[in-house]
């Protein structure tokens, strides 16, 4: 391989964020965010935008059969794995402009830098782009092998069907366990990303060195009590479903608050009758804890437990916990993280260990091979949003921090 300098091995940051703005104005809305929703025309659009560029860096593209667009950069050793990063293109329906779109086309810039200076690693490097992140994540679960197989599960909100989704973009649902992956494939997965928080910004650094992606439980509860009229019925003869949820709720904000990085969150309630003038007998809530730790988790549901029913017996209520989603933490694979801190200081960059506490498709790609993230500041910690904003100086020694990453690891 080729000796790489330094001067050769950053990125043009003008020409990166310039693709970011690119990309930013398929599907472009009024109050300046992005609507460009999986599957959708603006979808469409900016597939075929990448896979331009794609084709103008010479990459071996393929669109596999769950709709996901890989580019190779080809490396020395035609047989080794690759080493791959890349994230999504679709938006929430009022997305900002760096979400998920910052990480693919920093990993474009990878490649552009590479060929710009007639360098090949050993390894190749494929740069993807997974398909309805926002939504399913049903490209990266394909990848990892762990899509659910009943097709009602990814139907649309619209109602369309997963079948005719994946035909629009080249896939096909009946084939789809072929677009998994394997580590023969893929030997390392580095995802570049904004925060989505307020941490980094907070503590004045300017990169985020990922040790994983968090487990996340997601509960439903319910709290029954007797509803009865608000006027004739004494206050120490109620049995007040919302005073029993109102305590639930300052429950798990205490679980929340003892040591530790977890976070719990009650953040949808519904209260019935839901009338002025009647005492609440039935309040349905939501219940979102989330960790890197599955044992730290379990620990805190023990304790949320005790809680509940001493909660039940003081307000005459019953209590009821019932789980709707269960998801493993992927925790980052420590000598990536090192490589990662490593090129930070290289850099002069700051930097700090920090979770990541929303979903993305690493959490997918740890279940074939090896993980690690970069985060960058969000202004504010703001996301999913028309305000969402990342520097360009910040947007580019993200990229840089990838590219020197990726350098160190394409080494076999």
């Amino acid at each position: 391989m080729k000796s790489i300098t330094i001067a050769e091995s950053l990125v043009n940051g003008d020409r990166l964020n310039q693709s970011i703005a690119s990309l930013a104005s398929i599907g472009q809305l009024p109050n300046g965010g992005v609507k460009r929703i999986a599957y959708s025309k603006e979808d469409l659009e900016a597939r075929k935008l990448i896979q331009r560029w794609m084709m103008e860096l010479e990459m071996e593209i393929t669109i596999d059969t769950a709709g996901n667009i890989i580019g190779k950069y080809a490396g020395n050793n035609p047989i080794a794995s690759a080493i791959a990063t890349g994230s999504h293109i679709d938006t929430v329906p009022c997305g900002g402009h760096y979400d998920g779109a910052y990480g693919v086309f920093a990993g474009l810039e990878v490649v552009r830098v590479l060929k710009e200076n007639q360098i090949q690693l050993d390894r190749p490097i494929e740069v993807i782009v997974f398909t309805d992140e926002e939504g399913s994540m049903i490209g990266s679960k394909a990848i990892s092998g762990r899509v659910v197989g009943d097709p009602e599960y990814y139907r649309r909100p619209d109602g369309t069907d997963i079948q005719t989704c994946l035909a629009t973009i080249g896939g096909n649902w009946n084939k789809i366990d072929l677009a998994r992956r394997n580590p023969q494939d893929i030997s390392a997965f580095v995802e570049l990303h904004v925060e989505q928080g307020p941490v980094l910004e907070s503590m004045s650094k300017q990169i985020g060195v990922v040790e994983g992606i968090v487990g996340q439980r997601r509960f439903n509860i319910t709290v029954k009590g007797s509803a009865n009229h608000a006027g004739t019925t004494p206050m120490s003869m109620r049995c007040d479903a919302l005073v029993a949820a109102s305590q639930v709720v300052l429950a798990v904000n205490q679980i929340g608050n003892t040591p530790g990085q977890q976070v719990a969150t009650v953040g949808k309630m519904e209260v019935l009758p839901n009338a002025a003038n009647v005492v609440p007998g039935w309040v349905e809530m939501s219940l979102d804890i989330r960790d890197l730790s599955s044992l730290h988790i379990d620990s805190l549901l023990k304790q949320l437990r005790i809680h509940l029913e001493e909660i039940a017996v003081a307000t005459n209520t019953q209590i009821r916990l019932n789980p709707c989603l269960h998801n493993e933490p992927a925790l980052a694979e420590p000598y990536i993280q090192k490589a990662i801190a490593s090129c930070c200081e290289e850099l002069d960059l700051s930097y700090t260990y920090l979770p990541s506490r929303a979903s993305h498709d690493a959490q997918e790609m740890a279940e074939i091979c090896d993980m690690g993230m970069i985060f960058v500041p969000s202004t504010l910690g703001v996301s999913h949003d028309a305000t969402e904003y990342t520097s360009p100086e910040q947007c580019t020694q993200g990229a840089n921090i990838l590219l020197q990453t990726l350098i160190r690891l394409g080494k076999i």
